[in-house]
């Protein structure tokens, strides 16, 4: 990124910023975006960045009133920034732990929180990283290494849309055209016709090896890019093409003989546990590189400095939030006051790594810090299960938070924007991701024991949360010789691609697989890998044919594919669970 990117237009006369309008378009907006996020990481354990659609869509609407009533204020640079700021924050909350250690959690022990609770439980983790975001700021912004790259994305598409209006347009109505066919063909598979997954052979059907008409995994594979999506089908091919057959094969997996159609819940009770393994090896061998490798050094430079006088506000947020964690892990979990409080100093390191990971590299690596923390306590306090998944959820929800908020942080001192307001605005994102998402995860999920980890709700993050817990709490002893051997294998597998990955030059690691993919797919339906590595080759495709038309509309396309389905989806699992009163 060249310096200029890190000024705001000096044509643009900026006046308001956290106005009533800015928050209620961000609320309204993440109202609307949370439930994506939700249903694609109950669907494939991925979620996406909001900020872009909502930058496009507070625009457009803004834009379109004041046309149409000249009496309008201007829909200013900095109320666009505080719009995606709130939208952001509320679909980033199932970094908070709903699609990974509570479902995990209620699978385990069989417990299941209402509501209410759940929802103070989300929210007070990613309260902790707001206040954690706070204190990070002054030294990580200021550190000319560290070049947050989501956040400048932000950045320049926020720049972008004010000097060529009429571009964020074309792309709004792409962005609709795209959710509004996904949601069609969801509707019309949901409600007026199912479409049939086809498969060439029984054999194939059984081991997941299906056409989904999803246009959600399209979309995902049209923004994970070639080298992700490759990785998805080549593992897809390596875990229910070629080892699950000899698996059956050799008496190691049995199938009922009647069986008929794909049997995913009896096939990834034993995949899964290579899959993770490599998952979780070569996320942390990457983390500890890149770590290593991180530039420290702060030097000047003519970009604005981040300051952070002190302030009684930010301490007492700070203190409020430790005390909300606490208090929650004993009340709900039954977690003893000490391992509660010990939680507090992990999710600060374990922030502080996200955080420098982040804006290194532009990657969260927030599996890998749940998967570290989840180590963590089951060596301080082997075989119990609440400490080992909702203490460690504190501080993966802490720094799935504070790394989405470091990332405004970049967006704001480029514009000049006041951090206090943005901090205000990440609080009030949070509340409604927390109400919403919980809200949205009862609805789809009103059962997790017989609904998660089947075809339909692969669920992988619950699968790995659940499974690194199983193992600390029961020992690998508990498992057969086979499965031990499997998990062997996947962790020098992992360790050394996450290793070459981190150190070799970047133009020979692109040719490697994608360690995280490649483990997913042991855990995803041979199904779901085959239309994201779909999407992924139709992108390339268009890709090299017109590149200019790709770099303009495809994420935007595939942002609109993700949305409509999901948002359709949500919206029958609600109708469903109405009807039902």
């Amino acid at each position: 990124m060249g310096r200029h990117a890190a000024t705001p237009p000096q044509d643009i006369r900026i006046e308001r910023e956290l106005s009533p309008r800015a928050v209620l378009t961000g609320a309204l907006l993440g109202i609307l975006l949370t439930p994506s996020n939700v249903y694609a990481g109950l669907k494939i354990g991925w979620s996406f960045n909001m900020s872009i659609i909502a930058l496009l869509v507070g625009f457009g609407l803004w834009q379109s009133l004041a046309r149409r009533n000249g009496k309008l204020p201007a829909w200013t640079l900095h109320e666009s920034n505080i719009n995606q700021t709130v939208a952001s924050a509320a679909a980033s909350i199932i970094s908070g732990g709903l699609v990974a250690p509570i479902p995990a959690y209620t699978l385990l022990t069989g417990q299941q929180l209402d509501p209410v609770p759940m929802m103070a439980w989300v929210f007070s983790v990613s309260f902790l990283g707001i206040w954690i975001a706070w204190y990070l700021r002054p030294s990580l912004l200021n550190d000319h290494g560290l070049k947050f790259p989501e956040g400048m994305a932000t950045l320049e598409t926020l720049q972008h849309i004010y000097r060529h209006g009429h571009e964020a347009v074309v792309r709004i109505k792409v962005l609709f055209g795209a959710a509004l066919l996904s949601g069609l063909v969801k509707w019309v598979d949901g409600f007026i016709w199912a479409i049939p997954r086809w498969a060439p052979t029984a054999q194939l059907e059984r081991l997941t090896f299906t056409l989904d008409p999803s246009l959600l995994l399209v979309g995902f594979g049209g923004i994970i890019g070639i080298r992700v999506g490759l990785t998805l089908l080549f593992g897809a091919l390596l875990a229910w093409g070629g080892l699950a057959p000899w698996l059956i094969a050799h008496g190691w997996l049995l199938l009922a003989p009647d069986a008929s159609g794909p049997q995913f819940a009896r096939l990834v009770e034993w995949l899964l546990w290579p899959g993770v393994s490599l998952m979780v090896c070569s996320t942390l061998t990457a983390l500890a590189v890149r770590l290593f490798r991180a530039p420290r050094r702060v030097s000047a430079s003519d970009t604005p400095k981040a300051k952070a006088p002190f302030s009684a506000g930010p301490a007492l947020g700070l203190l409020l939030s430790i005390a909300l964690v606490v208090g929650l892990q004993a009340a709900l979990f039954g977690i003893d006051l000490r391992m509660a409080l010990l939680s507090i100093p992990l999710a600060i390191c374990l922030a502080v790594v996200a955080a420098r990971v982040v804006g290194a590299t532009g990657i969260a690596p927030i599996g890998a810090i749940g998967k570290l923390s989840q180590l963590t306590f089951g060596l301080i306090a082997p075989g119990q299960v609440p400490i080992n998944l909702m203490s460690a959820n504190t501080a993966g929800g802490a720094a799935g938070q504070s790394t989405d908020l470091m990332n405004d942080f970049k967006v704001g001192l480029a514009i000049g924007a006041t951090p206090k307001k943005q901090v205000v605005a990440q609080c009030i994102g949070i509340f409604i991701g927390s109400v919403v998402g919980v809200l949205v995860y009862m609805a789809l999920i009103p059962d997790p024991q017989h609904m998660l980890l089947t075809e339909q709700w692969p669920a992988p993050a619950v699968a790995t949360w659940k499974a690194v817990a199983q193992t600390l709490t029961h020992g690998l002893e508990s498992l057969s010789p086979e499965i031990r051997w499997a998990i062997f294998l996947g962790a020098v597998s992992g360790g050394l691609l996450g290793a070459l990955d981190s150190l070799l030059p970047q133009r020979f690691a692109r040719w490697l697989p994608s360690t995280a993919a490649l483990g997913l797919a042991f855990v995803l339906p041979a199904s779901t890998s085959l239309m994201m590595g779909l999407g992924a080759v139709l992108t390339w495709i268009v890709s090299r044919r017109w590149p200019s038309l790709t770099e303009r509309f495809a994420i935007t396309a595939a942002a609109g594919l993700i949305a409509g389905e999901s948002i359709v989806g949500v919206g029958a699992s609600f109708w469903e669970m109405f009807r039902s009163f």
